[in-house]
């Protein structure tokens, strides 16, 4: 939780300094990106909000996420992470915003996608766009902390 915590001030020092503010999509997380990012004093400079969208309804109704997307590559994607991320730039006056959607266990996985499998996007005003997917090995508390983690560390890659 420590790495959490100081990637976080890490990030809100960036973003701080450029003048930029954050949106978040979080699915498995469940707010927890969120969480870390307004445990900061004075977060509130640099992090509009946060979009907890746990379902496929949710993501639909609040970041625009489109059924067509839903229903060909299913939640857990990076087509799906794009369009939550898009979906929160559109939805907030933030400059950046990163998404995550995954399988944090322990029942849900596929063979095609088994437990442990997380996407990401990371969009900003620019035109910057980056998915990514990776593949936690934990439980589910352990999955969704280097979700986290990885979210983070993205955003501080893509600033």
């Amino acid at each position: 939780m420590d790495t959490l915590v100081n990637l976080a001030t890490q990030l809100g020092q960036a973003l701080q300094t450029r003048g930029d503010m954050l949106a978040l999509a979080e699915s498995c997380t469940g707010g927890m990106v969120s969480t870390a990012v307004t445990d900061i004093a004075g977060s509130s400079a640099w992090f509009d909000r946060g979009f907890i969208t746990y379902s496929n309804a949710a993501k639909q109704e609040m970041l625009g996420v489109s059924a067509k997307i839903l229903a060909q590559h299913g939640a857990v994607s990076e087509e799906t992470a794009l369009a939550m991320a898009l979906g929160a730039l559109k939805n907030s006056q933030a400059h950046i915003t990163a998404s995550i959607t995954g399988i944090a266990g322990p029942t849900g996985g596929s063979t095609d996608k088994p437990v442990g499998t997380v996407c990401f996007a990371w969009v900003n005003k620019e035109g910057l766009s980056i998915t990514a997917t990776e593949h936690y090995v934990g439980n589910r508390e352990a999955v969704r902390l280097q979700a986290a983690i990885q979210s983070i560390s993205g955003l501080l890659g893509h600033l």
